[in-house]
């Protein structure tokens, strides 16, 4: 019984304290006796409650790591529906490979820095139709506010043609500053409305 308290401290702790009085009073009710299968069986016994503390951090980190897949998922769904067919026809492969991944760099890093658990917080499903820059907010659900804004906007250059440049805004400077995360060319003609 005691065996059971001191692994379910050491778990409870995971592993940074184990109860050595109550280790200390099995080994003076034993008055000395100790065999050396008794002695072989603690180490043992402290491995298994690594182990299974490994085990509680590795279903965790497996947790917030498909999490993470699941509403970078969200992500991508929820930018090519801002983007509507016309542009996501021809802009789809590049966001895919270069705009994308910076944009799951910036959620994680974020929701890292912020210190909850990563099923506090949870994408906002508005992005803006016409000419709007909103494609989604990180939302921190537990403190109820925005945490990140990712917007697009079309830059026209002359001699060059229209540009979709993707940035994102941060709670801690007050939304203020452009935080730029990449550029996709479009063309020289005008693209379409966003969600045409």
């Amino acid at each position: 019984m005691r065996k059971l308290a001191v692994a379910l401290v050491t778990i409870a702790t995971l592993g940074m304290y184990t109860p050595t009085a109550l280790l200390e009073v099995h080994a003076d009710e034993a008055e000395g006796q100790l065999s050396k299968s008794d002695v072989n069986q603690e180490p043992s016994v402290k491995q298994e409650v690594l182990e299974h503390t490994d085990l509680i951090l590795d279903k965790k980190d497996n947790e917030e790591e498909s999490y993470y897949q699941e509403m970078n998922e969200h992500i991508k769904m929820l930018s090519m529906e801002k983007f509507g067919p016309r542009i996501s026809n021809q802009v789809e492969d590049e966001f895919t490979t270069t705009i994308l991944p910076a944009m799951e760099y910036v959620i994680r890093t974020t929701i890292e820095k912020n210190g909850n658990e990563v099923e506090n917080y949870g994408i906002t499903e508005s992005p803006t139709s016409g000419y709007g820059e909103r494609i989604f907010h990180v939302y921190d659900y537990q403190n109820e506010r925005d945490l990140a804004r990712f917007h697009v906007r079309r830059d026209n250059r002359p001699m060059e043609g229209y540009y979709f440049n993707f940035h994102y805004h941060l709670s801690e400077d007050g939304f203020k500053d452009h935080h730029e995360i990449g550029e996709i060319y479009w063309d020289k003609n005008t693209p379409p409305k966003w969600m045409a």
